[in-house]
């Protein structure tokens, strides 16, 4: 009898190589479980979209990752250069700190650092669902205040600025032309003068976006970028976030309910329900979950359940 072929399993590319480890995260507040028990990957370079109806727990485990939330257990491993190795992992979390260097550049172990530090050490950035750019201020000045720590020191004013040295002078120029080149990457630039209160709504969305950018982070986590936006705008959205993926290697970690943008530009999707994940995979894997179907369907929004399913109800 001829012995039967077994094709080995290859690993997920958010497996092999993954920016964020999210393990056992659990959020209550009060008796009230918000987050139950969720693991899950996101890969490095790749847009990674967490869904799920409303109250499925997807702002909650944002709030934990970029630092507004401590997760009642759970750790968030967080790794720049390269994925460090169980042994370097488990060797972090017994010690008690909150990030280390690894053989392939540092882990950090984002429950464990101060919210400001999730940003300017771990390299997260962020934006959320309701717009919050600094209305009264220009366009570019919304770049350049994104970038106010790198021209600091501890918070403080840099005796090198008081002195107008060369250095400083550098900093500064560095720190405009980066903002230039973010207002070019969205078609602002001829707004550059002109309050962010006063620009149409998808064009807020994009520069709270470059904002974000001009920090340079690791991971950008995006909390429905395309809510409120028209088909034009959020085309106009793919465009940019696929460029910030492929040309800058940022990796995205977006919660959405447009599932025309999750399923167009997401190389990894997870799905939550009541607090715990039901499905965890490529877009066309997820969307014929039955899990998902069930939970989708389940939901009063119609369009949103034959969007993400193709099934109508």
């Amino acid at each position: 009898m001829a012995a039967a072929s077994f094709t080995p399993k290859v690993p997920k590319s958010w497996d092999r190589d993954p920016l964020l480890k999210v393990d056992h995260l659990s959020m209550r507040f009060g008796g009230l479980v918000a987050v139950g028990d969720v693991s899950f990957r996101a890969g490095r370079g790749e847009v990674t979209a967490v869904i799920g109806p409303n109250g499925a727990g997807k702002t909650t485990v944002f709030n934990c990752i970029t630092g507004f939330y401590k997760p009642s257990t759970g750790r968030l491993a967080l790794m720049q250069g390269g994925p460090a190795t169980m042994a370097e992992l488990d060797a972090l979390t017994a010690g008690g700190r909150a990030w280390a260097k690894t053989a392939a550049g540092a882990t950090y172990l984002l429950e464990r650092l101060p919210d400001h530090k999730v940003s300017s050490r771990a390299k997260v950035a962020r934006t959320f669902q309701n717009i919050r750019l600094f209305s009264g201020m220009t366009v570019l000045e919304n770049l350049l205040v994104a970038q106010h720590m790198s021209l600091t020191q501890a918070g403080l004013i840099n005796p090198v600025a008081l002195l107008n040295l060369p250095s400083w002078r550098r900093k500064q120029k560095a720190a405009l032309e980066l903002a230039l080149y973010w207002l070019d990457k969205i078609g602002l630039t001829a707004r550059a003068d002109d309050p962010a209160g006063d620009l149409p709504y998808g064009d807020q969305r994009r520069l709270e976006i470059a904002r974000a950018m001009c920090t340079q982070p690791v991971l950008l986590c995006l909390d429905e970028p395309a809510a409120g936006l028209n088909p034009r705008e959020s085309h106009e959205l793919n465009t940019l976030l696929r460029a910030i993926r492929t040309e800058h290697q940022t990796s995205i970690l977006l919660i959405e309910h447009d599932m025309s943008v999750v399923m167009e530009i997401s190389d990894h999707v997870v799905v939550l329900e009541y607090g715990r994940k039901i499905a965890d995979g490529a877009p066309g894997d997820v969307r014929n979950d039955p899990k998902v179907i069930a939970s989708y369907l389940g939901v009063e929004d119609e369009a949103e359940a034959v969007a993400v399913t193709g099934v109508p109800a």
